[in-house]
């Protein structure tokens, strides 16, 4: 490998792409780990058109990428690190697809259209976000089921969102030196889709989304926890066929099937019932989950919100923290309102508990995992 070396990420969620393109020393004057960013884009939409998207933003590099870096969400059991994509292992993301209909199928639109574009030269590799969960505790990755219907047929809480959790632990880490390994974290990811995860000295002890990323959270147009039991009474009751109600969980429920629209920003501007009780059990389902991992981690040392609307929504940060006082979980009003996209403190200076907004970065983890899988000298992204 050359002294530096160019990579392209590839970072499809279920609402939008962003593409990056990171020089990056191999070895250098830079130290390992720290990409340099020479070019971004963001789209939003379901029906963009991979290969002529991917085509555009290779033609304004300077160089042919060393390899396309490709988030992907689900790897269930079989992928617990990034790895080289051959035929073999698309084969694989795409059997798995069925856990993750939202993002999986998306994944490997991007991944044909990077093979179609830049051949076999080209190295793709796969990140997957459920790597980060490779090692949750049993008592939190197994389902109370018989054997034959649990984990020996692959039937387990796989967690999603893993690189935006690893990455805003990895932030908050840089935010607070002074904690090892960055203490005792709760750390939310909300966007379209939305998690929390508790993490102890960087290992994830827990985390909302479950063997699909339906499960936990209320998000954007999916449910979060539902009994299992609905399944089969509206089936018999309405007559829709499981499949279609499983869709209809993913992509016409949550804020979307309770108030009317995906986006908790307008559903906060809007004044009716619908608007209210939406919002209502957005923060209700945020604030359970807190309290449950302040149970797991046996208190916290901080709490962190990332994504689109923790990091641009104050109104959803203080409602979803409002009930968290007893434990030591105040924001201030001032620092709250005003942070907005960017890392910011927001609880009071001498709080016990430490809540940020941060950014999250998961390019940077992308790219490390890359070169770390073309050989190169980076260590792991994930410790």
């Amino acid at each position: 490998m050359s002294e530096t070396v160019l990579i392209v990420t590839v970072n499809s969620g279920s609402t939008s792409i962003k593409l990056g393109a990171f020089e990056c020393a191999a070895r250098g004057a830079r130290p390992a780990g720290a990409p340099l960013e020479i070019a971004a884009v963001r789209h939003e939409g379901t029906h963009l058109d991979p290969a002529g998207e991917l085509e555009g933003f290779l033609k304004q590099l300077p160089d042919r990428p060393a390899a396309l870096a490709h988030r992907v969400v689900h790897g269930a059991d079989r992928y617990t690190h990034a790895v080289r994509i051959d035929a073999a292992v698309r084969r694989g993301i795409g059997e798995v697809a069925v856990l993750a209909p939202l993002h999986n199928p998306l994944a490997l639109r991007w991944i044909d259209a990077g093979t179609a574009l830049c051949g076999v030269e080209v190295a793709q590799i796969a990140v997957f976000d459920t790597a980060f969960y490779a090692t949750l505790p049993a008592v939190a990755a197994e389902y109370a089921l018989p054997s034959g219907l649990g984990r020996d047929v692959g039937v387990r809480r796989y967690g999603f969102h893993g690189l935006a959790h690893e990455a805003m632990w990895r932030r908050w880490c840089e935010l607070n030196p002074g904690l090892p390994d960055g203490g005792r974290l709760i750390s939310l990811q909300l966007g379209g889709g939305c998690s929390i995860t508790a993490t102890d000295g960087g290992r994830a002890r827990d985390t909302s989304m479950g063997f699909s990323p339906l499960e936990g959270l209320v998000m954007a147009t999916r449910s979060g926890d539902i009994d299992a039991a609905v399944v089969p009474y509206l089936t018999e009751r309405l007559g829709i066929a499981p499949h279609r109600l499983i869709e209809s969980f993913n992509r016409e429920s949550g804020l979307l099937g309770v108030g009317g629209r995906s986006n908790p920003a307008e559903l906060l501007a809007e004044d009716s019932a619908r608007a209210r009780l939406a919002v209502d059990l957005y923060c209700y389902r945020i604030g359970k989950y807190i309290g449950a991992y302040l149970t797991v981690l046996g208190g916290c040392d901080g709490i962190v919100f990332g994504g689109g609307v923790g990091e641009h929504v104050p109104q959803v940060r203080a409602r979803a923290l409002a009930g968290l006082h007893w434990a030591g979980i105040e924001l201030d009003p001032a620092a709250n309102a005003a942070a907005c996209g960017s890392d910011a403190r927001i609880s009071p200076a001498g709080g016990r508990v430490a809540v940020w907004t941060v950014t999250v970065a998961e390019e940077p983890i992308m790219v490390r995992e890359t070169l770390s899988v073309l050989g190169d000298t980076a260590p792991k992204a994930r410790t």
